[in-house]
């Protein structure tokens, strides 16, 4: 049986106006990184060119895409001047043209996966995209409609998210056995897609002390519960839900894999904790892995060379493992 080929990565260089660009070009220095995948840079010459430069670093070129060397395919649109370090309608254009022309390459059948540097959000709004986030705006894009979740990853641990970028007053109207098996569903399905052949999950509580047998509240009796149960009758291993404040504890020590949460914050607080400049995000449900650094543009180190490239890099590592299952899968059987 022949080796899956490497996978096809689409890159983007993110905002324009923020620290994307830099950490694109240095993550690609690196010829260990080049060789684990056939990456497609969305830019111009002359541009990649001047990030290069600046970052004091080269990256080999070709017209063909292979390990070893990058091929740039162009901008999503017209280069347009960006001023650097600021919010602006142009910038946030610039980063929804370039997505665009991702996801074209990936329904196209040229690329098995998407890595982006950091967006700004301000940028986006300003630029059109008024979606929850960019997870439903990639939905729309492709015209999905299946469950999706955002994914974040740090060293050993991973988190789902029930519901995401809603007011908390609406949380618990969403909750139910079936969005929480859902959110189950999906991380084990990505956990396996990384590499965890068997990952054991825990599912977190709603209410403090979980609900301490529906004193404080009876979504873990009546949603959250019949939701990991359904789960263990498909063979998750699922257990909760756990209060929120303690499991965290337990899963850092290393007695999970992933822990599924209800609402944004809960578990962002103790993943940024726990790894804030190794954070990676991972737009989970899509056909088509797309990942992240789970931090901002940060306007205040562009140009100082001072830009911490390890969650770039475990973003690309990655959209590399998920692209690689991506490409085994489709493969034709021996």
């Amino acid at each position: 049986m022949s080796a899956t080929p490497v996978p096809r990565l689409a890159l983007t260089l993110g905002d324009p106006a923020g620290i994307g660009p830099e950490l694109a070009v240095r993550l690609l220095a690196d010829p260990a990184n080049r060789e684990r995948a056939q990456v497609l840079v969305l830019a111009e010459p002359e541009e990649f060119a001047a990030h290069c430069a600046e970052a004091g670093v080269e990256v080999p070129l070709s017209d063909t895409p292979g390990p070893g060397l990058v091929t740039l395919v162009g901008a999503g649109a017209p280069v347009q001047q960006v001023e650097r370090r600021k919010v602006s309608t142009a910038a946030g254009e610039r980063v929804m043209t370039d997505l665009t022309k991702a996801l074209r390459l990936y329904e196209e059948g040229t690329v098995d996966a998407i890595m982006f540097t950091p967006l700004n959000k301000a940028s986006l709004h300003l630029a059109g995209m008024h979606e929850e986030d960019e997870l439903r705006w990639f939905a729309k894009q492709l015209g999905f409609d299946g469950v999706t979740s955002e994914l974040n990853f740090v060293p050993d641990l991973v988190t789902s998210r029930v519901t995401s970028h809603i007011p908390l007053s609406g949380v618990a109207q969403r909750i139910n056995a079936t969005s929480v098996l859902d959110a189950i569903r999906l991380l084990d399905d990505v956990l396996k897609g990384s590499g965890i052949e068997a990952p054991r999950l825990a599912v977190c509580a709603l209410n403090p002390h979980a609900g301490e047998n529906g004193q404080f509240g009876r979504e873990e009796i009546e949603h959250i519960s019949p939701g990991v149960k359904l789960a263990q009758v498909e063979g998750i291993d699922a257990s909760g839900p756990f209060p929120c404040d303690t499991i965290f504890i337990s899963a850092k020590a290393g007695n999970y894999d992933g822990v599924v949460t209800m609402y944004h914050d809960q578990g962002q607080i103790a993943m940024k904790l726990m790894g804030f400049d190794r954070g990676v995000t991972v737009q989970g449900g899509l056909p088509v892995p797309i990942c992240t650094p789970a931090h901002g543009t940060a306007f205040e180190l562009v140009g100082t060379g001072k830009a911490n490239l390890g969650p770039s890099q475990h973003a690309f590592d990655l959209a590399v493992a998920l692209g690689t299952r991506l490409r085994r899968d489709a493969a034709p059987a021996a």
